[in-house]
């Protein structure tokens, strides 16, 4: 998480997040098109308001019925005219907020993968998920009514103030004396907000996060009888999640109250001392009943503002999560970055996998320096106890943890490579998603091979699987053992279509009988004779038949 200076800023209220420009292309456009959609309608409110005026006193002075007909034609044209424009800046936004939520996505996307699996394990993924999912949609109130409404104030607004002033500088005058109350209870109304929307946000990454634990290992907590307690606590976080969202719409409401008096108290302010000059005839009908008719429109696109605020305000927060993680991501663009180099990806020619002094980083704790090293045709057989740091070596190769040392492939700092471009990984997780077991084995391929995705399941010992056999959420439809076997296809699938010269798989054979084993481990014997540098964490003695070499980790305390 973020540090407390670093959330400093982000606590400011700001109109408008610059950072939105920067890495929201589509808004740029969207607040030119907003500005002139903005400013017709700040010219057709002050047309109607003359139009009307003109009508009303043309009717009581007897104005000739052919004018009073034009004049109230014309009156017509311009409500219509706004209701158009009311028309097209709700389509306008409605447009740019679909747009700025897909790029968005795609930066966040984009900047979690240039930040790399290191950074990833660091975060909860379900937390991300909201943010990218409901959090970004909540930005269709930001785009469609709250930023529009802010572009209207800036513009109408010092118009039609202007306009007033023109025609009664005393009116004018009010309404600049009285126009900044708003603004300053809007600041102080909306730090509440912004304090309350953060407390509602927190708590709902929070029940994203347990909800999703608790569904990953549900199975565990059935055999242990913990379900209940489980299905308890996220009882309490969505009751504390239902109180903040009480609180949200509190604080929402007794906004608007505010905004709506101090609004109400100042144009009637206006309308009594232009009654009063009314009556002893120093203001003419014309210039106080068009001045009354604007008073209300100066003051509403501020108070919009406010109202519309508190609309928009999940989305504010959201976005200021989604920037949190693109501005890591250019701190992190300032380092050196992986590139793809040629020869060390190419699985045409052999290679050699060489660690020295390699000390992994698990949080605080530092695991013992390893030293090994693989060729092209050769399997390397990591053993050592639970704990010994065997699935964190894997982890570090695969950039999802932070190691001290050195660490080539064909003579490459492997973080200066991207993993993709030269490792298959099979990890003790299967990492299944919903879809087809085939999409699921060829997952990232964007033309899958068929045959391929065949071959990859009958080498991982899952070739009676239907790869066209369609699974839930994490996988779900298979056994434990089944997943692991398609989690190893899946490895053997990006090697075997020359995209990873390197696989690393993490007890392959943890679920299987020992007839399966043997199966598993001559597959793995295949691959590295026909080129493969194999790197498998394995407990098994068996899998020792298979190996060129053996690496054995210690413990920590042991090491030491």
């Amino acid at each position: 998480m973020a540090s407390d200076s670093a959330d400093a800023p982000r606590d400011s209220i700001r109109p408008v997040d610059p950072r939105l420009l920067r890495y929201a292309r589509a808004s740029r456009g969207f607040f030119v098109v907003i500005a002139l959609i903005g400013g017709a309608q700040a010219i057709v409110i002050i047309a109607f308001a003359w139009l009307l005026t003109r009508a009303i006193v043309g009717a009581i002075d007897g104005m000739p019925a052919l004018d009073l007909a034009a004049t109230l034609a014309l009156l017509a044209l311009a409500v219509s005219l706004r209701a158009a424009l009311l028309w097209a800046r709700d389509a306008v936004a409605a447009r740019a907020a679909a747009t700025v939520q897909t790029q968005l996505r795609g930066a966040l996307v984009d900047a979690v993968g240039a930040l790399g699996p290191g950074w990833l394990s660091s975060r909860n993924s379900a937390q991300l998920a909201v943010t990218a999912g409901h959090g970004l949609d909540a930005l269709e109130a930001y785009f469609g009514r709250y930023l529009p409404q802010l572009v209207q104030t800036v513009i109408a607004t010092p118009l039609i103030v202007i306009v007033m002033w023109w025609e009664d500088w005393i009116s004018g005058l009010t309404v600049l004396l009285t126009l900044p109350l708003i603004p300053v209870f809007m600041v102080l109304i909306g730090m509440a907000t912004r304090s309350v929307q953060k407390r509602q946000w927190r708590t709902l990454h929070a029940l994203a996060a347990r909800f999703a634990d608790t569904v990953q290992g549900l199975s565990t907590l059935k055999v242990f009888g913990r379900q209940h307690r489980a299905a308890a606590s996220i009882e309490q976080v969505t009751e504390r999640y239902r109180t903040e969202t009480m609180r949200v719409l509190r604080v929402s409401f007794l906004s608007g109250f505010a905004l709506e008096l101090l609004a109400s108290i100042s144009v009637a302010i206006i309308a009594v001392t232009i009654g009063f000059r009314l009556l002893d005839g120093s203001l003419t009908l014309v210039a106080g009943l068009f001045v009354l008719l604007l008073a209300p429109e100066a003051y509403l696109p501020i108070r919009q503002v406010g109202v519309q605020f508190h609309a928009a305000a999940e989305g504010v927060t959201a976005t200021d999560d989604v920037f949190a993680v693109l501005d890591a991501a250019g701190a992190d663009a300032a380092a050196p970055r992986r590139t793809d180099v040629t020869d060390a990806d190419s699985p045409d020619s052999g290679g050699t996998l060489s660690l020295r002094g390699v000390r992994v980083m698990r949080g605080e704790r530092v695991l013992p320096p390893v030293d090994l090293e693989v060729a092209s045709g050769e399997v390397l057989l990591v053993e050592g106890p639970s704990g010994a740091g065997k699935s964190s070596l894997l982890a570090a190769l695969s950039g999802a943890a932070r190691f001290e040392g050195t660490a080539t492939w064909r003579g490459h700092d492997v973080r200066d490579l991207a993993p993709p471009n030269w490792l298959a990984w099979a990890g003790q997780q299967a990492g299944l998603i919903a879809g087809r077991i085939g999409d699921n084995v060829a997952l990232g391929d964007t033309r899958p091979d068929p045959v391929l995705v065949r071959d990859a399941l009958r080498r991982a010992c899952a070739g009676e699987l239907d790869p066209d056999l369609e699974l839930g959420v994490q996988g779900s439809g298979l056994s434990g053992g089944q997943a692991q076997r398609v989690a190893v296809a899946r490895a053997f699938y990006r090697h075997l279509r020359g995209r990873a010269p390197v696989l690393a798989i993490d007890e392959p054979s943890a679920a299987l009988d020992a007839e399966t084993e043997a199966r598993m481990w001559r597959s793995i014997r295949e691959l590295a004779n026909a080129g493969a540098a194999v790197v498998v964490v394995s407990h098994r003695t068996s899998a020792r038949s298979i190996a060129d070499r053996v690496v054995a980790l210690l413990p920590a305390e042991v090491n030491a």
